[in-house]
């Protein structure tokens, strides 16, 4: 049986997210540099994502060199489904040659969930009673029923989908 994973806004070779600071002025994400950044979230990936599962990543892919990209694209398990962030291209060949499907969200009616990158306003979530996100990096949900997926939030390692509400 094939495994669901979710996991938001890796923004993989985007050197200047290690700049980021929160509102205390602490650094988001404590890299030393991209490198040690993208081998992280490489390595937590393959660790839970199997070949044959199946992983949304909720959008945020990457920054820059295309060809450096689709080498760290390439040692990713998983059968890649996309939801599209507001930094990725819809038009990216690169993103059309790793991920199976490119989507603007993806509604789980039986786990009673929709995915998206940016969280909805409530009342876009009359079908369900979860809203999965990514987008607000660090930053807390807007409502319990909104949940943040973003690699900082879990630990640079995608989540099971079954895991998510509990």
């Amino acid at each position: 049986m094939r495994d669901i994973w979710v996991i938001s806004d890796t923004h993989f070779n985007h050197t200047n997210i290690l700049n980021f600071t929160d509102d205390f002025g602490d650094k988001v994400r404590k890299f030393d540099n991209v490198n040690q950044m993208n081998d992280c979230m490489i390595t937590n990936w393959n660790e839970v994502v199997k070949e044959t599962d199946i992983i949304y990543h909720l959008g945020d892919v990457y920054f820059g060199n295309s060809h450096e990209t689709d080498e760290i694209l390439k040692k990713l398990n998983g059968k890649k489904r996309l939801i599209l962030g507001n930094h990725d291209n819809g038009k990216d060949q690169i993103l059309y040659k790793h991920f199976a499907k490119i989507t603007l969200w993806r509604l789980f009616k039986e786990h009673n969930m929709v995915l998206t990158h940016i969280p909805l306003h409530e009342s876009n979530m009359q079908k369900v009673e979860y809203n999965v996100h990514g987008h607000i990096h660090q930053n807390i949900s807007p409502t319990p029923n909104h949940i943040n997926v973003c690699v900082e939030q879990i630990n640079y390692k995608p989540i099971h989908i079954e895991s998510i509400i509990k």
